[in-house]
């Protein structure tokens, strides 16, 4: 029995000292710890073929737009929700407006990311407005009423010859089934262009992906 019974606990402390490094995100996350910055860029004519009715898509003509502003960890994951969960105020809601593409946007991004850059939200956003002012959107990738079609390697190598400083592994290509979703920029927390952590990675099929048209 005795031996047993110190069995289960070795595997029971083996298994805590082999939990991954993102647990992290979930049970220490305090605002204003984290290593870099995440830019992600969402193509706005994918997201409306599946939320024709959401106000970013009723005739706007958006391209890319901002998703978000995210602090994540070197190692993998990233922090979120991040207490004291505090409001936006009138004036941080009129600066977020300008640059997220709905108020339920901007409001969630707060809540799940901004709160976590140790920053009020007016600073943080502050912050986004820069982090946008950093990454140049390729001509050939403005918006536009034809469909394309490009492999997501070369999505990549538009976005490098846009941006030349960014780092070997700083750009990430995000896909939805066969179109493009998103493309995340990682800069350092000065808002220099840096390598992405652990996990951040290409996530598109090989061969052509599909660039719907604007709305």
């Amino acid at each position: 029995m005795k031996t047993l019974w110190r069995m289960a606990l070795f595997v029971a402390l083996a298994f805590n000292l082999a939990a991954p490094s993102q647990a992290r995100s979930q049970t220490e996350a305090v605002a204003g710890v984290f290593d870099y910055y995440l830019l992600s860029l969402s193509w706005s004519p994918t997201f409306c073929l599946s939320q024709p009715q959401n106000p970013q898509c009723l005739g706007k003509g958006y391209g890319f737009v901002l998703h978000g502003l995210w602090p994540q960890y070197a190692a993998g994951g990233w922090p979120q929700s991040c207490p004291p969960l505090t409001g936006l105020s009138r004036e941080a809601r009129a600066k977020g407006l300008t640059l997220f593409p709905t108020a339920r946007l901007l409001q969630h991004e707060w809540k799940k990311h901004g709160t976590c850059s140790g920053l009020t939200p007016l600073d943080y956003l502050e912050v986004t407005d820069k982090a946008l002012a950093v990454v140049q959107i390729p001509e050939a990738l403005q918006p536009s009423d034809q469909v394309r079609y490009l492999e997501a390697r070369e999505v990549v190598r538009l976005f490098r010859q846009s941006n030349p400083q960014l780092a070997e592994n700083g750009l990430a290509v995000v896909c939805r089934g066969p179109e493009l979703s998103e493309v995340r920029v990682c800069l350092t927390r000065d808002l220099d262009f840096g390598p992405c952590g652990r996990g951040v990675k290409n996530q598109c099929r090989s061969g052509p992906i599909r660039l719907p048209p604007v709305r």
